[in-house]
């Protein structure tokens, strides 16, 4: 049955035009993820589909006594409404204590949040938890989501991803978390240049089908250019031809000439070359940490050793509130331990994007905040002035001038990695740098992450684009280490689903007991503590050498498929590889539990 449907809309705010001739249906059991650039107007197409914004032109309807349940990016409250009323309105406590599916969000969402507590006085991620469980409470037949994954943590996104799936509502969400679009989508509207395309299956299909639909377009493309440079030709061949030829085939070679579209704009990040790296990046030496300072707040730290070497990719996860942040300010020097010591190379050239973006100056210009780094830089064989790069970046003409205060939060974050990247970093601490993002911006950040060869420490909620820079996979569970996961975030789950990591929101200043089935050994030195780390990591290294040594092999079997004498010794290395993988991964498993990891 169809819910909603647009005819022929259109919207614009000024003069820019951000929905034109869209026709579309949302059906009975459609689970739709929207994506698209930021400004180019994916909360327009759902305030529409909502019925919250009259489109300019156009007939959108709605069925019968349909029920929508909307969640916008802000989440406004009345200061002294209380959790319970936001929450579950006038309702008896024995109507919801007694309903499994709301028992359910309340836990997942709310358990931490006293439902006597007033709006005015939570965070902002609090009042996100509140805003999500006063809306899943309800049974609605559409649930319309603008960025829900906002301020949440990884398990309560795998929360609501799960919850979402199992409900019978049909679902429209604009989220640039590409993961999270994977778990609840089975169709993908992009939003480009005024119309909506339709794609069949969430973000992993959408890229597939988008690339398939580019070759396409690129093959037509090259047999159209070469149409047009024949009909080019052909009409300069001098006037007197050119008096001769029928007006139907000049009309067709300027209607060719007529529709070429301007080059896109695209959003570049250059890649500068970083200094040189030592062998030591950072070294933490039995470092206790609280995050309010010496202590003060929640432990973050309980005399923790651990090394950052050259290279290395590390995504640190945590629930909310963990010390992800101050772990980074750590690293950054901006925090002191409580006590041990963080010892850090001499060859570290530090870059430390944070969360709030308080580095830059609401009052100065775009222009001042990049020559305030460098007025030029030599990339090939080629000089940029700093205004060059910014029209690179989008920011073409009076944009350059504009107050950074008066930038929208996308245009900050650009902003800001342009100026770290800029300062030639070897060490990146970025903390959720992609919050206010879009989809397309993220795989350019990811690309040139890939080819940046300095060591890389990244908070993020966002799953895709943590497993996607990363290669280890470190957590804070509440025990007051730093954890490693070989299993990444599907091992932090399901620890924390089993209850193996103590909440970090209810951490103390006293250090939390370690999981039952793996104790921490006692009586370890902090000497024999720092080499069995200093063991942990050359494993580790040896494990990746080993899997790049296999996709090599696989490669070369491709290459000697009909080589059959080939085939046989890569064969017998290939299992070669395998047994010392083993052995290896045998020794990682040792040295981690003679550690209580």
């Amino acid at each position: 049955m169809n819910l909603v449907n647009l005819e022929s809309v259109s919207h614009a705010y000024g003069p820019k035009p951000l929905l034109t001739g869209v026709s579309l249906g949302v059906e009975e059991g459609d689970r739709i993820g929207v994506v698209g650039r930021n400004g180019g107007g994916k909360t327009t197409l759902i305030s529409i589909i909502a019925g919250r914004l009259k489109p300019d032109t156009g007939r959108v309807t709605h069925t019968r006594n349909l029920r929508v349940g909307v969640l916008g990016q802000r989440d406004e409250f009345a200061a002294e409404a209380t959790v319970r009323e936001l929450v579950l309105g006038d309702r008896p406590e024995h109507e919801y204590a007694g309903d499994a599916r709301i028992r359910e969000i309340l836990a997942n969402l709310l358990g931490d949040i006293e439902l006597a507590a007033q709006a005015g006085a939570l965070s902002g991620g609090e009042r996100r938890r509140t805003a999500l469980a006063r809306l899943l409470v309800g049974d609605d037949d559409l649930l319309v989501l603008d960025e829900p994954t906002n301020h949440l943590d990884i398990e309560a996104i795998a929360w609501l991803a799960g919850h979402l799936a199992a409900r019978r509502s049909a679902l429209v969400v604009v989220t640039h978390d590409r993961w999270f679009l994977d778990a609840v989508s089975t169709r993908t509207w992009e939003v480009v240049d005024g119309s909506v395309e339709r794609y069949d299956g969430g973000y992993a299909a959408y890229v597939l089908a988008k690339a398939e639909r580019s070759r396409l377009a690129q093959a037509a493309e090259e047999r159209r250019q070469n149409l047009m440079r024949k009909e080019i030709a052909w009409l300069r061949r001098g006037p007197p031809a050119r008096t001769s030829k029928p007006k139907f085939r000049i009309n067709a070679a300027e209607a060719l000439i007529a529709d070429v579209p301007p080059p896109r704009e695209t959003v570049e990040l250059l890649k500068f070359a970083s200094a040189r790296l030592g062998k030591t990046v950072y070294d933490l030496e039995d470092v206790t940490l609280h995050a309010g300072g010496p202590g003060a707040g929640p432990l973050v730290l309980d005399r923790c050793t651990w090394q950052f070497g050259p290279g290395d990719r590390i995504g640190l996860i945590g629930v909310n509130g963990s010390g992800k942040s101050t772990v980074l300010r750590l690293l950054s020097g901006s925090v002191s331990p409580d006590s041990g010591r963080l010892v850090e190379g001499r060859t570290v050239k530090l870059a430390h994007l944070s969360q709030e973006l308080a580095e830059l100056d609401p009052a100065a210009r775009v222009l001042e905040t990049v020559e305030e780094i460098r007025k030029y830089v030599t990339v090939g064989k080629k000089e940029w002035s700093a205004s060059q790069l910014l029209e690179r970046l989008g920011f073409r003409g009076e944009a350059q001038w504009k107050v950074i205060g008066d930038l929208s939060g996308g245009e900050r974050r650009r902003l800001q990695l342009l100026r770290l990247i800029m300062d030639e970093p070897n060490v990146l601490l970025l903390d959720e740098p992609t919050n206010d993002l879009d989809i397309e911006t993220l795989t350019e950040l990811e690309d040139l992450l890939d080819g940046w060869p300095g060591t890389l420490v990244v908070v993020s909620h966002d799953r895709y684009f943590l497993e996607r820079v990363s290669d280890r996979t470190v957590a804070l569970l509440g025990d007051g280490r730093l954890s490693m996961l070989p299993g990444g975030v599907d091992e932090y789950l399901t620890r924390r689903a089993a209850g193996t990591a103590q909440s970090a929101r209810a951490a103390t200043t006293t250090p939390a007991p370690a999981p039952t089935a793996a104790p921490a050994p006692a009586g370890l030195s902090a000497k024999e503590q720092r080499e069995l780390q200093k063991e942990l990591n050359r494993l580790e290294r040896q494990l990746d050498k080993l899997a790049e040594r296999e996709t090599l092999v696989h490669a070369q079997m491709a290459e000697a498929a009909s080589d059959f004498e080939r085939l046989a010794k890569l064969g017998t290395e290939l299992r070669e590889i395998a047994s010392q993988r083993e052995s290896t991964e045998l020794d990682w498993m040792d040295v981690a539990e003679r550690l209580g990891e």
